[in-house]
């Protein structure tokens, strides 16, 4: 399989990740790298950084070399380099990476994409990976950002929007399509046939008019679309009290709402998925400059970048292979409303009795 893997911002860490990443060669019994960027950049860190790295340079993803990590040449060689320090020059050689990566992913060239991190506050044009190759790919709003852990797989119904302007957005209509979205991506892509998701409310006691006039009603509505939801659940509660390891999928209201205990609460290193697009795209969930040419930064989060995109992209060709054709339904499956019963939210039980009395 081969794994394109864009340099990331050339100020960054992505060749240091790279480059350790790929220190162990047994990782090349797995993949074939093609490292988008520039060969002139690599060698620089690689030579700041005092790293034992050794590359294959070629022009075009045709001449790839399985067994070596593959350095193809897609950025001007005269990029300045001032590790630790964004510049508009740096961001925009690591924009070029990606754009080159993105169409050779798309003619077949290379199977998966793992993205280096790349900041968005510098590149003319540029406002984000995420929305770049969704524009590129024409599936603007299709993708779901998906971070994940071994013990999480965390998605945001709002991102990098002000707290006060949330509540603003929790609709009925708007929490159907992103539950939707969520539940069908997890299916598909780790090969779950029926994934529990978990719905966070957006107040403190999950009682307020956003729960009561939005996501409630957008939860029955799923339900009887056959959607395996529950909630809305109370942050404190749901996290505090381990509710969560029952879950395959969780959507947090709001950011920090999600990352906070998702960070608390993982030892392991997080990545990023930008799921429900017609490519399979991963990426490291660390800044573009962290500890930049100072400190070693961690490259397990590279690593399970590689990991995830490849099992996902597996789960995707077996997922789909037997729906290619599929045979007209003969009859009517029964419903089973056990898990219903075992993942209800305590409180609701409590009223029905008070009602009884």
């Amino acid at each position: 399989m081969r794994v394109a893997i864009t340099q990331g911002d050339t100020n960054g860490i992505g060749y240091e990740l790279i480059f350790r990443t790929f220190a162990s060669p047994e990782l090349l019994e797995l993949c074939t790298p093609v490292v988008y960027g520039s060969p002139k950049v690599a060698a620089y860190h690689r030579n700041a950084l005092n790293l034992e790295a050794n590359f294959t340079i070629v022009s075009k993803a045709e001449e790839v070399h399985d067994g070596h990590v593959n350095l193809l040449a897609c950025v001007d060689d005269e990029v300045k380099v001032e590790l630790g320090t964004p510049t508009k020059e740096s961001a925009t050689a690591g924009m070029k990476a990606l754009q080159r990566a993105v169409d050779d992913v798309k003619a077949g060239l290379c199977d998966v994409l793992v993205t280096a991190p790349l900041s968005s506050n510098n590149a003319i044009g540029f406002t984000g990976q995420q929305a770049f190759v969704e524009k590129m790919l024409g599936e603007e709003g299709k993708s779901v950002s998906l971070l994940l852990t071994e013990q999480l797989r965390m998605a945001f119904f709002t991102s990098d929007i002000a707290l006060k302007d949330v509540a603003s957005k929790v609709t009925e209509e708007s929490i159907v399509e992103s539950v939707t979205r969520l539940f069908e991506n997890i299916r598909r892509d780790w090969r779950l046939s029926y994934p529990r998701v978990a719905v966070l409310a957006l107040n403190p006691r999950a009682d307020g008019a956003e729960e009561q006039n939005a996501i409630v009603p957008a939860l029955k509505q799923l339900e009887e679309k056959r959607v395996n939801v529950f909630g809305p659940y109370a942050a404190e509660d749901f996290f505090g009290q381990g509710s969560y390891k029952a879950f395959d999928g969780v959507l947090a209201m709001y950011h920090d709402q999600g990352m906070a205990p998702l960070k608390a609460l993982s030892d392991d290193a997080a990545v990023c998925l930008l799921t429900g697009l017609s490519m399979v795209i991963t990426e490291p969930a660390l800044p573009p400059f962290v500890a930049s040419g100072q400190a070693i930064p961690d490259e397990s989060s590279m690593r399970q970048a590689i990991y995830a995109a490849i099992d996902v992209w597996r789960n995707r060709q077996t997922y789909d292979a037997p729906l290619a054709n599929p045979l007209p339904k003969l009859y009517h499956e029964k419903r089973d409303e056990s898990e219903k019963v075992r993942f209800s939210i305590p409180k609701k039980h409590e009223n029905s009795i008070k009602e009884r009395l």
